[in-house]
Formats: C-alpha cells, structure tokens, sequence
C-alpha cells in the first residue's frame, strides 16, 4: 500500500536541517535524493556526529546521499537539425522504465514506461502529461501513450486518485484532472472500447475530486465548494498545511513576513501548486505580494471545466455500458455545472471567463488564459465564443504566442512568460468555434519562438518570453528548466495540425 511518506518525517532531523542550511540550493534536489545506506545508520551517523567541531554538513549529505543528475544533460543538441528532429533524438532520454524501489526514496515505482518534463523534473507529472502525450501521439508513439495511461490508471487504483506526481511528498494533492481527456485521447486511436477499459478509473477520479460534497454544512469541504441551494462547484486543494517537501527551505522562509495565519498560508501555497499553476498573480489578493495568496478561496474556472469534460465523459461511459439511469445523472451533473459556469465566471461586459473568489463573493480581476477553457471544452454557445476569442486576441495573444496573464509580476505564471498547455488550448478553444485565423496566428507565433529559441540555445524550454521574444523567459522558484516535456509534445501536435491544412 502506497502512503503519504514526506522525507521530513522519514529523515527526521537530517531533512529539515539540509532543508534550513542551504548547502543544497535547489531543495527539490534534496527531497528527490536517494540515500546510499539503510536509513537508520544515516540518521544514527548524523546525530552523532552533526555537533563535532569539524562537522560539515554538506560533505555528510554527499556522502550518505545520491543525487539525481537530469539524464537530458547528457545529451549533445545539434542546431543544424529540424526541431522535430531534435524531439526525437531526444525523447529517449526523457524516457523512464519501471524502477525498483528503494527504502527512504521519494519516488514511487510505476509498473510501465514514462515520460518525464526533463531537468530538474525526473518523475512523471499529472496534467503536462495529456500535453506530451499529444506529441506521442503526433509521433506515432501510441505504446508509450497507452502505457503512461495505464500508469494513471494505476496509481488511481493504488492511491484512490494521481497525485502530482509519482513522489511520495505529492500524495496530498492531485493536479488539473486531465484523465479524461487522455483516455478520450487514446480512445480516438484504439477505439471506444477505450472508455470501458477504464470505466472504473474515471468513476474513482470523480468521486476523488468530489469528496466532501454531501458534506453542506460546510462553506467547503476538500475539492468541494457548496454555493447554496446546493449548487456546488470545485476548488484546488491539498490536505496538508505544512512547507512543501520540495521546497521546504523556502518555504520557510517564505512564511517568516506573512500576516496571515501560516498554517493556511501553506495550505494556499500547496493548493496553488495542485493547479499547476505556481505561483500566479491569479491566487493573490494582492497581485504584485505572493504573500498575499488565497488559492483555496477562489473558484478556478479551469478546473471547473476540465470536470465537466469529466461527467459528460462519464456519461458516455454509462452509454456504452448500457446504464440509462447512470447515464442521465451524469449528464444532469455536467448541465448543472454548465449552467453554473456561466453564472459565476461569466462577464457580459468584458466577454470574458473570470474566476470566482467565494470567499469576498465576486469574480477575479486577474486577466488570465484560464478564463479560454470554456471554450476548450466546447461547452459555451458561439456569441459568447466570438466574444471571448476577441478578447484573448485583444489582450493575451503577443509576439511569441498567449501570454499567461497581463501583469509581470515576478512569477512565473505570468507575463511576460507563455507556457505550451495554455498555447494548446487556446489554438483548440479557436478551432472548436471556427476561428482558424486566430488558431493559426497561435501556431505560428509559438512554434516559430520555439525554432528561434532552439537555434540559439539548442534547447526546448519550459515556457517562454512572449511578450519580447528576443529575451528568454524566466520568473518563479528556479531557473527556467529544458527538455521539456510539453514543450515538445505541443510543437509536434501543432505541426502536424498545421501539415493537414
């Protein structure tokens, strides 16, 4: 059985002690790092030894720890070659088999092949998986996509949902449920057998993220928003209020100049980690103060969407299982939430989709690509469609692609960064309603900053400057990372909808 094992609790004292120190910069390095020996002898060792006069912590750590090194370093970019080229010179080494498990590890061992994002990111991650799988897919690599499915599917069976990610200190939080749209995605090349084969899955990915639904003495409960009369809509949450395992010097650190209560602090920090989106002037009260964020206060019109595409999936599931009465509950569900989706992040005036605060009771003013998901999902009429394409284009489409959010605030879920998800579903969002103009200028921009780039550094990044393309991107809690992973996946996927035209 898989549990919630944080490497804080694990190697108590020595983690918490390196975490502080800051002999390690990255702390995610920390936490992924392997120990050499039995657990209890390193501990043992360290309390032994830490309070010698010639004690040095750094060189015990080396001593008594592995440390990964990205296996993407190790490989020689050749800029004379096509980007398409490069991406399939390099997924092999993006490429994880089954691992075997060692006692004090934070990775959790998946029985079938991965893709991993690259860098400092070596273990598979939940939503940038649907957008690599995209590029498998466009590669003709359905193996691969099958098996990272399969791989879901069972970490879903283990764990009851997919955590983050396949570590040990992700398993209080999940990610943008993307699991629908990957089996949809798999089914579109094996057929619809597809959608009950993982019948089961799906049905345990809801009950998941509706947790505590039934629970509306509450203004929330887990995932779970209740609106009144109950109406019910979703947030981003994890169960944890404690400094993340990854980041937990910083963290720390962090928590030292806040005026709210630091328990929730990081309960909003981690929140914000599970929608992907970390960190963003999106979860803050204040848009320029990180220490400002209340994550678990707002309603996300993204994640809203993506669990509509959920019900209407399961809906088809009940269909194809001959289950009428299943069937009709579902799509009552998925209407309800329509209809809620259109209340709350709906703005007449501007023509856009806006998060919800629920907590000050009113729509966001943060400008931002979430509010396009709607359209991504297919699921508003064409008025408000035209109106919110002409306000995407308006305001979030630049240079290199669409811009994150309108305002450059430091983090790296802003401007002047754009990310490959959100340049996917926006291009998707503007085909679903016949603008092939605006989906097109999306491919363009992007893919054409992606050639740039790689000429120049002979890399695919993370995300990217798209605002000033002639600069790289940047922002956030570490240096802009490469591989990568969705980067690929997105610029395959869009070439070959470009080469169809």
């Amino acid at each position: 059985m898989i549990v919630l094992s944080l490497p804080e609790k694990v190697l108590h004292p020595i983690f918490e002690d390196v975490a502080l120190s800051g002999c390690i910069k990255d702390g995610k390095v920390w936490s992924d790092a392997v120990p050499i020996f039995d657990v209890e002898i390193i501990l043992t060792r360290y309390i032994n030894e830490k309070d010698k006069v010639d004690f040095n912590i750094k060189e015990f750590v080396e001593a008594n720890f592995a440390f990964h090194t990205a296996s993407s370093n190790t490989f020689v970019s050749d800029i004379s070659l096509p980007v398409k080229e490069h991406i399939k010179r390099l997924w092999p080494y993006l490429i994880r088999e089954r691992e075997r498990h060692v006692s004090g590890s934070s990775l959790i061992p998946l029985p079938f092949p991965y893709v991993v994002p690259g860098g400092r990111f070596n273990e598979i991650y939940y939503w940038d998986s649907y957008f690599t799988m995209l590029g498998l897919k466009a590669s003709g690599q359905h193996d691969l996509i099958h098996a990272m499915v399969d791989n879901f599917a069972w970490l879903i069976r283990e764990i009851g949902f997919i955590p983050n990610g396949n570590r040990t200190y992700f398993l209080s939080r999940s990610q943008p449920p993307f699991f629908s749209l990957m089996v949809s995605l798999l089914a579109e090349i094996e057929g619809e057998n597809t959608y009950l084969k993982y019948k089961e899955e799906l049905v345990s990915e809801y009950k998941f993220w509706m947790n505590g639904v039934n629970n509306t003495d509450e203004t929330a409960d887990k995932h779970c928003v209740f609106l009144g009369q109950g109406e019910v809509l979703n947030r981003y949450y994890d169960v944890l209020q404690t400094p993340r395992s990854e980041m937990y010097g910083e963290d720390v650190h962090l928590a030292s100049d806040i005026q709210q209560s630091i328990p929730s602090f990081f309960g909003h920090i981690r929140a914000a980690c599970e929608s992907g989106w970390d960190f963003s002037s999106r979860w803050c009260l204040d848009h320029y103060d990180l220490s400002s964020i209340h994550t678990n206060d707002i309603i996300p019109v993204d994640l809203n969407c993506l669990l509509f595409h959920l019900e209407t999936t399961l809906a088809n599931v009940m269909s194809l299982s001959n289950m009428a009465d299943e069937k009709d509950e579902f799509l009552k569900k998925a209407e309800r939430r329509r209809s809620l989706i259109m209340d709350y992040f709906w703005d007449e005036d501007l023509g856009y989709f806006f998060d919800f605060d629920y907590v000050h009771k009113k729509k966001s003013t943060s400008i931002n690509a979430s509010g396009i998901f709607p359209l991504f999902i297919k699921m508003v009429d064409d008025v408000k469609a035209e109106k919110a394409l002409m306000f995407l284009s308006k305001n979030l489409l630049k240079d290199g692609g669409v811009v994150t959010s309108t305002l450059e605030t430091g983090q790296q879920w802003d401007a002047p960064n754009g990310w490959a998800p959100l340049q996917w579903t926006a291009m998707q969002a503007s085909f679903n309603y016949s603008n092939h103009y605006l989906a097109f200028e999306i491919i363009k921009k992007w893919t054409t900053l992606n050639e740039k780039v790689f000429k120049e550094t002979g890399k695919m990044l993370e995300k990217y400057n798209v605002v000033d393309p002639e600069k790289l991107g940047g922002g956030g809690e570490y240096p802009v990372q490469d591989g990568f992973g969705w980067t690929n996946g997105v610029y395959l996927a869009m070439k070959a909808v470009e080469s169809q035209i």
